[in-house]
């Protein structure tokens, strides 16, 4: 059994407790929290799962990596805390461990981050003999493993396009929603997550990536945007008001250009209400999805809904894309110590869980 720490308990971290708990190969050893109130708590009532797990939560981050955990699920948010975050998963690397985590988002695509992102993880990794594998919760197989499993199946592709639909008044983080996409905000207040440059410094990886997989070159980046506001006051389940007037509805793209053309296309539309911008794409029902599209002939579309904690399809998105980097833990567990990327690791069958029932 491979030991594995899961060091955060948000959105993402109580998929990773219960995704690393159903792994036949993984064996959940420690919990890491940041909030005290959760300092002895059960991993099992914090992952919701209605059992307990019999593993206490802790913030003692020392006690727990000098245990020398062969693996780590680095679940706590990079998005207002990178240097906080790349710190502390430098530090797993270095005390041994494989890492995987969707925080780091310019290593979504490892070969072209920035040199002062990727030395001091490689620097740990010589140092320790740890990996790191970041993939996204957007979900990462939904901006590679996908599109380019379909792209497979075209005789002609013209197109490669990934959407995230999504209702972000069932996302439990009300300063992402609110702050950085500025949901709730006024329509003149500038979103740090939307300000020109930021979404492709997010996503960006994730076009090269596909274009690597492809074998073409995308020569620029180029961005769109659109914002709308609410036609009515809405009040929702996790955040509360959203006042008429602010902003309800956010769509933008980040294209790779392929031979002066937008050929490789990330896209998120999401709302704060779905009766905003009802003539943008929808999912099918529900909160959420995400659908990929192959433009050329065939003409080429798939869409996955899925649903976790009840009904919420945004949970449903975090822990498929936590089954991706979970599921990756004792392939990389195998492997030479490194730094990889999704077009590295290979997507893995659900070999030993069919038929585990779960809470």
């Amino acid at each position: 059994m491979i030991a594995t720490v899961v060091w955060g308990t948000g959105n993402v971290g109580r998929a990773a407790i219960r995704a690393v708990d159903a792994h036949p190969a993984l064996e959940l050893t420690a919990v890491l929290v940041h909030d005290r109130a959760k300092v002895g708590k059960d991993a099992g009532e914090l992952a919701g799962l209605g059992s307990s797990l019999g593993v206490a939560a802790t913030d003692d981050i020392e006690a727990v990596l000098a245990a020398s955990p062969r693996a780590v699920v680095y679940a706590a948010s990079g998005d207002v805390r990178f240097d906080d975050a790349l710190a502390d998963i430098v530090r797993a690397v270095r005390a041994g461990a494989v890492v995987v985590t969707p925080a780091l988002y310019p290593l979504y695509d490892q070969r072209n981050a920035p040199p002062e992102l990727r030395d001091p993880v490689l620097a740990a990794i010589e140092d320790g003999g740890g990996s790191l594998f970041v993939s996204g919760v957007d979900p990462g197989w939904g901006n590679d493993v996908l599109p380019l499993l379909l792209s497979g199946l075209g005789t002609d592709v013209d197109v490669v396009r990934c959407q995230e639909i999504f209702d972000y008044s069932t996302y439990e983080q009300p300063d992402s929603v609110r702050y950085l996409v500025g949901m709730g905000q006024p329509m003149d207040y500038d979103p740090p997550m939307l300000m020109t440059g930021v979404p492709s410094m997010v996503w960006g990886g994730q076009v090269r990536l596909i274009a690597r997989g492809l074998g073409v070159e995308v020569t620029e980046l180029r961005e769109t945007l659109d914002r709308r506001p609410l036609d009515e006051t809405v009040t929702t389940r996790t955040m509360g008001e959203f006042e008429k007037g602010t902003q309800g509805a956010v769509r933008f793209e980040v294209q790779g250009i392929v031979g002066g053309e937008p050929r490789i296309v990330i896209e998120h539309v999401t709302r704060i209400h779905p009766s905003c911008a009802p003539d943008w794409p929808a999912p099918p029902s529900g909160d959420g999805a995400h659908r990929v599209i192959i433009e050329g002939r065939p003409r080429i579309e798939v869409t996955v809904e899925a649903t976790d904690e009840g009904e919420n399809r945004s949970a449903g998105g975090n822990a498929t894309a936590v089954g991706r980097l979970v599921g990756a833990i004792d392939w990389l567990a195998a492997a030479e110590p490194g730094l990889y990327d999704a077009l590295d690791v290979p997507l893995r069958p659900a070999a030993g869980k069919l038929g585990r029932s779960r809470p």
